[in-house]
């Protein structure tokens, strides 16, 4: 069933990038289209453009360019965070002891529960240093304290969550900053098109065609413009915060799971001894 899932969201990610390919494409293909057919292209219509409607369009060109790179590197970057946390998941739950899990996850550096793992551990190593004297391990009978040292291993990871989900969000938010704004960009550019219509049907005194029309298609490129630079991260950002709730939830499970080791296995050691056998050879671990 897991590996139905796997590849299930695998496929799916691939068909949404092809899906914002083929858009982009076909956008392009459009546009060469127009241009082939001489004197009325996209590209005489916006070098005869205002310089209002010419910044409207770099504004909106720059803004697409960025958000195809993000869109590019997020989804590597996901996809490698997934593939990395599945990977350190097996051997965590295989692994004989904490020390062995730690050493397994230094080529795991993308992976988003590794790096919960990597924090967890070491504040678990600093309990253990505290606590070990005289080759006995004086964990106190006192529910509170042990509780109060379970706490600070659950910030900890509390803390390791929110920082790997503020690399994985990196760069995210603008997608839906440009989702949300280019389209009223290219409105903009749009109004100002029709208001330089109407200033070239105030000037000549005529309201033909042929002095309505320049001032019209400079307002509809903006207006493509705009939808071209919005669509494809409408898309990507719905896709990629559906990839990061998923990625939450896997870290609180997974933060879970440790914290339940923890309390059922390293609190009932008797011994330094018995506690270095869960640990491994964690003090000496840096």
């Amino acid at each position: 069933m897991k590996e139905i899932l796997k590849t299930t969201r695998k496929n799916l990610s691939i068909i949404i990038l092809l899906s914002l390919t083929l858009l982009l494409l076909c956008a392009v293909n459009a546009m060469s289209e127009t241009v082939l057919r001489g004197t009325d292209s996209v590209t005489e219509m916006i070098l005869k453009a205002g310089i209002v409607v010419k910044a409207v369009l770099l504004i909106l060109f720059l803004m697409s360019i960025i958000c195809w790179g993000i869109i590019i590197r997020k989804y590597f970057l996901i996809r490698k965070s997934q593939d990395q946390s599945r990977e350190f998941l097996d051997k965590f739950w295989q692994g004989k002891n904490l020390t062995e899990v730690y050493r397994a996850t230094k080529p795991l550096s993308e992976s988003h529960l590794a790096e919960i793992f990597r924090v967890g551990f070491f504040e678990l190593n600093r309990l253990y240093k505290t606590y070990k004297k005289d080759n006995k391990l004086m964990i106190p009978d006192d529910l509170s304290i042990q509780m109060g040292w379970i706490e600070n291993i659950s910030r900890a990871l509390r803390s390791a969550q929110m920082g790997e989900m503020q690399r994985l969000e990196r760069g995210v938010p603008f997608l839906a900053t440009t989702g949300n704004t280019a389209p009223f960009i290219g409105l903009f550019g749009t109004v100002w098109g029709i208001m330089t219509s109407f200033q070239e049907i105030g000037l000549k005194g005529a309201a033909n065609l042929a002095v309505v029309a320049p001032g019209i298609s400079e307002a509809l490129v903006a207006t493509a413009a705009g939808l071209f630079a919005a669509i494809p991260a409408v898309v990507a950002y719905n896709h990629f915060v559906n990839k990061l709730r998923f990625v939450e939830t896997e870290m609180l499970n997974f933060s879970t799971d440790f914290l339940n080791l923890i309390k059922r296995d390293f609190f009932k050691q008797a011994s330094a001894h018995e506690a270095k056998e869960f640990l491994g050879s964690a003090a000496k671990v840096k």
